[in-house]
């Protein structure tokens, strides 16, 4: 079966959803293999105007599987909206699937993202602020937790606990702010856990 790359080659916008909505029609398949929501395409079609940043367009397609690969940083908050907007519509999303070693966005990322930006002053770097680049130093620093992460909630405390007090540390010993609660950090994600438990493989 052949495989079509979409890439682009100037920062964003260049019209890669636009393409990939074209594509779709007559492909089986469509990943999504990185990035996170700071990303995002427009796509119009009979059903209304839909704004995607984490599912891959091919979701219009009624034959085509929609994957969010391992490469991609997942906002959950920002996933479940786009899933029940599209449900809304009468969207199919059964066939859209994550894998389960996607990892997340979690709320320190986000806090930490303009902590970081702010305090480059004069030399900041323009970051949208929605924690995608802390996720992936994460990630390469093996402190990420991963979608499959939320289907084991006593691993998901434990790792959670964990990672939360190292990041706690840097929050208000080096930034001055005050801590994350690990409680509320915990229940949020245990319900954003349940609503994408489906989709999860």
């Amino acid at each position: 079966m052949p495989v079509i790359a979409i890439i682009g080659g100037q920062w964003g916008d260049e019209g890669k959803g636009k393409v990939v909505d074209l594509l779709a029609q007559k492909a089986r398949v469509v990943v999504r293999f990185s990035g996170g929501d700071n990303a995002g395409h427009t796509v119009v079609n009979p059903l209304g105007m839909f704004r995607l940043h984490l599912i891959p367009s091919g979701i219009f397609s009624p034959d085509t599987v929609c994957i969010i690969g391992n490469g991609v940083v997942i906002n959950p908050a920002v996933l479940i909206d786009e899933i029940d907007q599209l449900n809304q519509h009468g969207v199919d999303t059964t066939r859209l699937f994550i894998s389960d070693r996607a990892h997340l966005i979690m709320p320190y990322h986000i806090l930490l993202d303009g902590l970081e930006e702010e305090s480059r002053g004069g030399k900041a770097l323009g970051t949208t602020r929605k924690g995608v680049g802390p996720a992936f130093t994460d990630k390469a620093a093996r402190l990420g937790i991963r979608s499959g992460d939320l289907l084991d909630k006593e691993g998901l405390l434990e790792r959670l606990r964990f990672i939360l007090d190292y990041k706690n540390t840097i929050l208000t010993k080096i930034y001055g702010i005050n801590p994350l609660s690990l409680d509320d950090v915990y229940g949020q994600y245990c319900q954003y856990g349940e609503r994408l438990a489906p989709y999860i493989r």
